[in-house]
C-alpha cells in the first residue's frame, strides 16, 4: 500500500480519502451504499476506500468494501468479526440431495464440551477455544450464514484446481459463518464507551479481534466435521478459509474489510446464492483495491423487500427446491423468503467485474446440492396451509 502513504501524509482532517468502485456500469449499486462510502472517506485518518461489485448498504458502514486508514475504527469491521467462508473437500459414494438433506445435523444446537464430550467432531479442535468462548460452538447462526454441500461444476483452471485437490464432479462442503456472539460482545464493549469513534487502544482491540477471527475459523472446521460425520464421511482440512469481516495491519495502515475477502494472492470462494453457482477464484488484487475482492453476490433487496415480494411470488415449497435442483433445509419460513436467490445480485456479473478489473481469476464453480440454513423440524411436504399462514409472523 506504499502508494497510499504519500496520500495520507498530505491529508488534512477535512480532506476526504479517495473512493474507487470496482464495478461496471452494468452493475447495479445502490446510491445509499455509495453515500456510505463517501461518509467513510470523510473520517479522520481515512486514506482509501475500495468498493467491490457486491457493495450494498450496511448499518452505518457499507458492506462489500475495504477501507484503509491510519486510525482503527471498530465499527467499520462490525459485530460479526471473523465471519468468513471455508471450503472442505468431502468424499461420498452417492450424492442424492433428498437423502443427504435429511441427514444434516441440527446446527442450531451447540456442542457442549461436557455433555457432548464423545462427539467425534471435537477431533478437529487442537488447543484451547479462543477467548474461552463456549457459547454457540458448532452452530451456523442466522442471516446469510449457511453450510452447503456442493458439486464442483466447471473447472476453468485444471492445474490450479488439481493443486487444491478439486476435479469436476467432486464434492465440497462450503461453510459461511462468523464468531457467534463473540464479535458482537467486542463491538458492543467499544461502542458503549466510544460510539463510532476510533479504538483508543488499538492493540487491546486487535487482541480481542484476533481471538474472534480464530474462533470463527475453528467453528467453521467444527461444523464441517459435524456435517461430514452425519453424512458418513471423514472430516478434511479446508482448502480455502478466508475471513471477510476483519481488520489487518498492512504496511503500517489499518485495513478494514467489511464483506470483502483478502485478495492478495489467496484462493477465495465467492458465494452466489442457494440457487446459483459460487465461484472459487485466485485473487490478485493490488493496492488500488486495498488488496481485496468481493465476498459474495451481495444483496440487491432489503430483507423486508425480499419478504414482501417473495410472498407475492413464491410458495414455501417453491423456495425449498431451487432452480438448480438443490434442496434448502430451512425451518424458518421468514428466512426462506429473506434469503431467496432473487434478493441477491447476479454472481456472474460480480465475477465479471472482478475479472475486468484484474482483481481475480476464476478457478472453478460449485453448484449447490443441499443448502442448510436452520433445522427443518417438520416435513417439507406438509400441506396444512393454515399452519403455514399462522406461522408467517414468527421468526
Amino acid at each position: 500500500m506504499s502508494q497510499h502513504h504519500s496520500r495520507r501524509e498530505s491529508l488534512s482532517p477535512s480532506t476526504p480519502a479517495t473512493v474507487t468502485v470496482f464495478a461496471s456500469p452494468a452493475s447495479w449499486i445502490e446510491s445509499d451504499a455509495l453515500a456510505q462510502c463517501q461518509q467513510v472517506a470523510a473520517l479522520d485518518g481515512m486514506i482509501h476506500v475500495a468498493a467491490m461489485p457486491d457493495l450494498h448498504p450496511g448499518k452505518g458502514a457499507p458492506i462489500g468494501a475495504a477501507m484503509a486508514s491510519s486510525v482503527l475504527y471498530p465499527f467499520l469491521v462490525g459485530s460479526d468479526i471473523g465471519c468468513g467462508i471455508a471450503v472442505f473437500p468431502i468424499h461420498l459414494k452417492r450424492a442424492v440431495p433428498e437423502r443427504l438433506a435429511a441427514r444434516f445435523p441440527d446446527l442450531d444446537r451447540p456442542l457442549d464440551p461436557a455433555q457432548d464430550a464423545d462427539d467425534p467432531a471435537w477431533a478437529v479442535v487442537s488447543g484451547d477455544i479462543p477467548a474461552d468462548h463456549l457459547e454457540g460452538l458448532g452452530t451456523v447462526g442466522r442471516g446469510n450464514h449457511f453450510v452447503e454441500l456442493a458439486r464442483v461444476e466447471t473447472v476453468f483452471d485444471p492445474g490450479h484446481a488439481s493443486r487444491l485437490g478439486l476435479d469436476a464432479g467432486g464434492l465440497v462442503l462450503i461453510v459461511h459463518s462468523g464468531s457467534r456472539g463473540l464479535g458482537e460482545r467486542i463491538l458492543r464493549a467499544h461502542t458503549g464507551a466510544h460510539g463510532a469513534g476510533p479504538a483508543p487502544d488499538p492493540a487491546a482491540y486487535l487482541a480481542m479481534h484476533d481471538d474472534a477471527v480464530r474462533w470463527g475459523s475453528l467453528n467453521r472446521r467444527l461444523m464441517a466435521a459435524r456435517v461430514a460425520h452425519a453424512l458418513g464421511a471423514e472430516p478434511t482440512e479446508p482448502i480455502v478459509d478466508q475471513c471477510h469481516n476483519l481488520v489487518e495491519v498492512r504496511d503500517g495502515v489499518y485495513l478494514h474489510r467489511k464483506g470483502a475477502a483478502p485478495g492478495d494472492g489467496r484462493d477465495v470462494l465467492i458465494a452466489g446464492t442457494r440457487g446459483t453457482a459460487s465461484y472459487l477464484v485466485a485473487a490478485h488484487a493490488g493496492s488500488d483495491a486495498n488488496h481485496s475482492v468481493a465476498h459474495g453476490a451481495g444483496r440487491k433487496m432489503s430483507r423486508a423487500d425480499a419478504l414482501r415480494r417473495g410472498r407475492a411470488k413464491h410458495t414455501v415449497e417453491e423456495l425449498r427446491r431451487t432452480p438448480v435442483g438443490s434442496i434448502v433445509v430451512c425451518g424458518d419460513r421468514q428466512l426462506l423468503f429473506e434469503e431467496a436467490p432473487t434478493a441477491y445480485k447476479r454472481i456472474e456479473q460480480v465475477i465479471a467485474d472482478l475479472v475486468d478489473h484484474h482483481l481475480a481469476t476464476p478457478v472453478a464453480t460449485t453448484t449447490p446440492l443441499v443448502t442448510y440454513k436452520t433445522p427443518d423440524l417438520g416435513s417439507p411436504h406438509r400441506s396444512d396451509r393454515r399452519d403455514q399462514r399462522r406461522g408467517r409472523g414468527r421468526r
